[in-house]
């Protein structure tokens, strides 16, 4: 579905209701008062019908509402006959409803295109006979597709052309092509920037790499978050203050009513209703500019309020793609070449960040190019695949001083390989930046001490560290932490760390370590291996909800200034609505900052 960020249709309501302000004003001028107040009326209803349902349903369901105010103001405008106030008052909750909408839209912009990405119609290869166009929902396993140059991958599946490249930065955030041959794994989401290719459907429409993206992205979109409940205690107590005021108001100036409704004019809560929910689907959408996948908006404002962070090491805080510093052989029944054309053929159908490392040392070393069929990936465990009709698998193996993977042909070791650890470009920066926020930092890693602590000097921070952790250390670690107060955001690759990222108030997996662990195990998906992702996620989460909060308040503190000179007489109730009105749109457009980051 494609989304509109604004429609004629959404301010229509608006427009009626500002003509029938104008015709109101103009037939009063008239004497035509018969006239003037059905006009009048009739935009009052228009404007209102939908608050006067929604709190009628609230109240049959027992919750709370936040409208009682604008309904106990238009009502009694209505009953004192100043219809002009209650027609700006309908058209401040109309049109209040209309900005809504258009700034959910803006906000979810970046978040629609993961949607509008993925075609809707996929063309169908026939061996025999022209090509069909098919729904993409009605494409089944087995079908063969064909992608031209630009297009977006719509499904996965095996490559049955003999050969193609693809851009996979939306999955990986890696701004490299990756060359691909018959057999080798093709991932929905991911653009063909070579010629064009003919695939063989692995996954339907829903069980996609790239749907999985984009359920995060509509689960978290339908989610009431921390920050609208704390709208709604806001509210209750906003609402107890106003009817106060209303009420010492009319006691205090003899009775008279048109301070009352001066009062509530001014008092009605569309900051709480309308700008708070902006902010936060603003943050989302400037998360996903960032390529930073909010799954929970609840996350969004458990990141603000962090004041601990443990981080894995190895691809994390070091880099995605180790060095390779040597390979030895075990089984000498292969040579050097053979043992990097078979990982080659095998690894580049993985997303891990040792597989680019091998699949690149493989092509500069000019390994023969091999096909692998029946690739499993096992997460946690490791890649296996058949090339040239015998089965192998590639396969971390502990060893107390390097890191190292082993190339398996039925149970039998052929070859290990060894790689050095380099921090990421930017995790100096970044570490210092988190550590300049108040944040206290760890490091939790199943490697040896040793290696953790070589880390961290080149780090040059204070850094804790918990070395030679299994999954069930890490989650004690975190329990201990929280006990003691902390709140703990998790950062890791989704496999290892999976139970830790579970258990943490705030899981932030990076995607290109191995997706499908990452996207089920974190709050917070990192769409590419780049650190200070970290650092701009915290960001935008303690800017969001400062913006949502500042909303809040100045709402509330100019609604209460504004009713505190209503029920002194000082402010009538037409220019009270004006007033509300003045500050609705104010607090709406703050909370539109959220959007930019």
């Amino acid at each position: 579905m494609r989304h509109k960020i604004i429609s004629l249709k959404e301010f229509y309501i608006p427009s009626v209701i500002a003509l029938g302000i104008i015709a109101y004003l103009i037939l009063s001028l008239l004497k035509l008062e018969t006239f003037a107040t059905f006009i009048a009326l009739f935009s009052i209803v228009l404007g209102s019908f939908n608050l006067f349902r929604d709190t009628a349903i609230s109240i049959i369901r027992r919750q709370f509402a936040l409208d009682y105010i604008a309904i106990v103001a238009i009502v009694l405008a209505v009953l004192t006959k100043e219809y002009l106030v209650a027609e700006i008052l309908a058209l401040m909750i109309s049109g209040g409803e209309a900005l809504d909408n258009y700034g959910g839209r803006m906000a979810r912009k970046s978040l629609s295109q993961l949607v509008d990405r993925i075609p809707s119609n996929i063309t169908i290869w026939k061996e025999k006979g022209s090509p069909e166009m098919k729904k993409i929902k009605d494409v089944i396993v087995g079908d063969l597709i064909l992608v031209r140059k630009g297009e977006v991958i719509p499904l996965d599946g095996k490559l049955i052309s003999e050969n193609g490249e693809t851009d996979e930065s939306s999955l990986t955030g890696e701004p490299f092509f990756v060359e691909k041959v018959k057999g080798d794994i093709i991932r929905s989401g991911t653009v063909n920037m070579g010629t064009p290719i003919i695939i063989k459907v692995t996954k339907v429409e829903k069980d996609s790499t790239y749907r999985k993206i984009i359920e995060m992205v509509q689960k978290a979109e339908q989610e009431k978050s921390p920050m609208i409940r704390l709208a709604d205690k806001y509210s209750i107590g906003f609402t107890i203050i106003t009817f106060v005021i209303a009420l010492l108001s009319f006691v205090f100036s003899n009775f008279n009513i048109m301070r009352t409704l001066a009062v509530l004019a001014i008092a009605t809560p569309c900051p709480l209703i309308i700008a708070t929910p902006i902010a936060l689907l603003g943050g989302m959408n400037a998360s996903a500019k960032k390529k930073i996948i909010i799954k929970k908006i609840a996350a969004l404002e458990a990141l603000s309020r962090i004041t601990a962070v443990i981080f894995d090491k190895t691809g994390t805080i070091t880099l995605g793609n180790p060095i390779l510093r040597s390979i030895e052989i075990k089984d000498k029944s292969y040579n050097k070449l053979e043992i990097l054309a078979i990982t080659e053929a095998i690894e580049r159908n993985s997303l891990h960040p040792l597989a680019k490392t091998l699949v690149d040392y493989a092509k500069s070393n000019k390994a023969p190019i091999l096909q692998a069929t029946d690739i499993s990936e096992e997460i946690g465990k490791g890649i296996s695949g058949i090339v040239e009709g015998k089965p192998y698998l590639l396969s971390k193996v502990a060893n107390p001083e390097k890191l190292a993977i082993a190339l398996f042909k039925n149970d039998k070791t052929i070859a290990h390989f060894y790689f050095d650890e380099e921090i990421k470009e930017e995790s100096i920066s970044t570490i210092k930046e988190l550590k300049k926020m108040g944040l206290t930092l760890f490091i939790y890693t199943g490697d040896k001490l040793e290696a953790a602590k070589k880390i961290v000097e080149k780090l040059g921070e204070d850094i804790e560290i918990k070395a030679g952790l299994k999954p069930e250390d890490k989650q004690e670690g975190i329990k201990g932490l929280k006990e003691k107060g902390a709140i703990v955001a998790m950062v890791g690759d989704g496999i290892n760390d999976a139970p830790a990222l579970a258990l943490s108030d705030v899981g932030i997996a990076f995607s290109n370590q191995e997706q499908n662990a990452a996207s089920e195990a974190a709050d917070i998906v990192l769409l590419g291996g780049n650190f200070s992702m970290v650092l701009d996620s915290i960001k935008i989460s303690r800017r969001t909800i400062s913006i949502a909060k500042q909303s809040i308040l100045w709402g509330i503190g100019l609604s209460v200034f504004g009713m505190t000179l209503a029920s002194l007489g000082l402010i009538p109730p037409i220019y009270g609505a004006i007033l509300q009105e003045t500050i609705d749109v104010a607090v709406i457009l703050n909370s539109l900052r959220a959007i930019r980051y």
